[in-house]
């Protein structure tokens, strides 16, 4: 059963989608929201290289860097006492096994009890079981990757058609079997989340992906509603109507946890 005052691990963590009991989780890039967060029953706290947009005010991810990552989970880590607490590795900061490791040693010394780095592929994979194989738990993340977003023509929905839902499938059996405990799954249709989720034995987060997966995950500044420019669909402003921000987030961990987030217009 759920106990919101209990440290989470990652076994925690997969216990709970075994379950069926919702996984909560939003972004962090300060100790002072992080420990709001943490305070209110999120469950895992993502430092996620979108503080590039969302802080520093580019129009991208790409431009964060190692040592931005670095300072921002450390401010994260002391905000936090029970959520776990997962770094994005920025973009090209894991292109080889070396660079790799020692990306993720910085963030998991600063902090961090996970990193996460975007993609499949051959390469990718073999660099997920390597950084598995020293002890690094690993997060992937499929469908909308913001580190490819030039390649991919903007932040445009993925696995639409038949092909690159199997290939979707299949990169996220890979990447379980490469050993990462956890899979985010962004932008893509509702029922090809769900397909990924029940194939999978690991929890997947979902962001713009329907309510099948395992959990939801969102950016901290869509659900307060300040985020610069347009909120992307699958946000909720759940600053509207609420006194603070205390309570805008635990509205969102309770609609999370019942199920209720997210809802229709929120997804395809």
């Amino acid at each position: 059963m759920y106990d919101p005052t209990r440290t989470l691990t990652i076994p925690t963590v997969q216990a709970m989608h075994r379950r069926d009991e919702k996984i909560v989780a939003l972004t962090a890039y300060d100790a002072s929201f992080a420990r709001i967060l943490d305070e209110a029953g999120v469950d895992i706290i993502l430092v996620g290289d979108s503080l590039g947009m969302v802080i520093q005010g580019h129009e991208t991810t790409l431009p964060v860097t190692v040592e931005d990552m670095t300072y921002h989970t450390r401010a994260v880590a002391r905000g936090t006492n029970r959520a776990i607490v997962i770094a994005d590795m920025p973009y090209l900061s894991y292109g080889g096994y070396e660079q790799a490791l020692a990306t993720a040693a910085g963030l998991i010394r600063s902090g961090a009890q996970m990193v996460k780095l975007e993609g499949a592929g051959e390469r990718r994979l073999a660099i997920v079981a390597a950084l598995v194989d020293q002890n690094v738990p690993v997060c992937g993340h499929l469908g909308l990757l913001p580190q490819s977003v030039y390649r991919m023509g903007g932040f445009i929905m993925q696995g639409r058609d038949a092909v690159k839902a199997r290939e979707m499938v299949s990169d996220a059996l890979s990447l379980q079997q490469a050993g990462v405990s956890l899979l985010i799954l962004e932008g893509i249709p509702a029922t090809l989340a769900t397909e990924i989720t029940q194939t999978l034995d690991i929890p997947t987060l979902g962001i713009g992906a329907g309510p099948g997966c395992s959990g939801q995950i969102l950016v901290l500044y869509d659900l307060l509603g300040i985020t610069p420019g347009k909120t992307p669909r699958f946000a909720k402003n759940y600053l509207t109507g609420e006194g603070n921000v205390r309570a805008a987030i635990e509205r969102y961990v309770s609609e999370v946890r019942s199920g209720f987030f997210p809802e229709s217009v929120h997804w395809i």
